[in-house]
């Protein structure tokens, strides 16, 4: 399988070069820079038993520049990993990379490698933007104009225009998961102030909603906040569980392209 998605990478950045002259669309990023780093704190939040960290992620801009078709990317690593105590019961160590166009903020190559309990899957997709097309797993897919994988998603969402906001407006995103195409809409709910282990920050709070076929379903059992400032970083993730919620909230950052005003003390 490696070998394969090797030889598709190969021959992709091979037609990309070639089609390097077309047009390709250019998006304003204000909000983040190479050498970012957010660090998260994964948590598990019920009234029995409290507040229980279970793990750790992060979410990596690199500083080294890798060029694809002549086009210069941002390679982009996210992890998250059980800490030892949980490792007894649940082990989870999971691995994303994505290279994302520095000025078309589209991604050209995405990886999984996950393994959660035992449950093991490695994946890769390269992205042809030039020919609407993907290919997962040596699968071809066709896709809309500049799809987006699930982690350069969270980035391309971080460049929109948030200073006018108002509660009920809507942005939608479409990504590619596995082989299939999804468009999601990424519902405001309104500016909250939250309290965090890193002290009280202002946030923009969302809600995503999933569109199946024609229709939008009722919004994920997940709420977003992301922080009320230049950068836009992620600040909490909370989904609802049988008993509770599930977390993953800032722990620490660097090299943010602004100061942190959101953060209020």
């Amino acid at each position: 399988m490696y070998f394969r998605s090797l030889i598709v990478f190969i021959l992709l950045v091979i037609h990309l070069t070639c089609a390097a002259g077309q047009n390709m669309r250019q998006i304003e990023n204000n909000a983040f820079q190479k050498g970012e780093t957010l660090n998260y704190r994964l948590y598990y939040d019920s009234f029995l038993p409290g507040y229980i960290t279970v793990g750790d992620g992060s979410m990596k801009i690199n500083e080294n520049n890798v060029t694809i078709g002549n086009r210069n990317t941002m390679q982009i690593t996210g992890t998250a990993r059980s800490r030892r105590f949980f490792n007894l019961f649940f082990r989870v160590d999971n691995h994303y990379e994505t290279y994302i166009d520095e000025k078309a903020l589209i991604p050209w190559y995405f990886m999984r490698d996950v393994s959660e309990g035992g449950y093991k899957r490695n994946e890769s997709t390269t992205f042809n933007h030039y020919d609407n097309q993907a290919s997962f797993n040596g699968k071809t897919i066709s896709t809309p104009d500049y799809i987006q994988d699930i982690i350069s998603a969270f980035y391309f969402a971080r460049t929109f225009d948030y200073s006018n906001i108002e509660p009920g407006d809507e942005f939608e995103v479409s990504f590619l998961f596995k082989d299939s195409v999804y468009i999601t809409k990424i519902v405001f709910e309104g500016r909250e102030k939250i309290k965090t282990r890193m002290g009280d920050i202002n946030t923009m709070r969302f809600k995503p909603k999933i569109k199946t076929g024609s229709e939008f379903e009722q919004p994920w059992p997940m709420t977003l906040w992301i922080s009320d400032d230049k950068n836009k970083i992620p600040v909490l993730f909370e989904t609802r569980v049988i008993v509770g919620f599930a977390k993953m909230e800032i722990a620490g950052y660097k090299g943010l392209k602004h100061p942190f005003t959101a953060k209020t003390d």
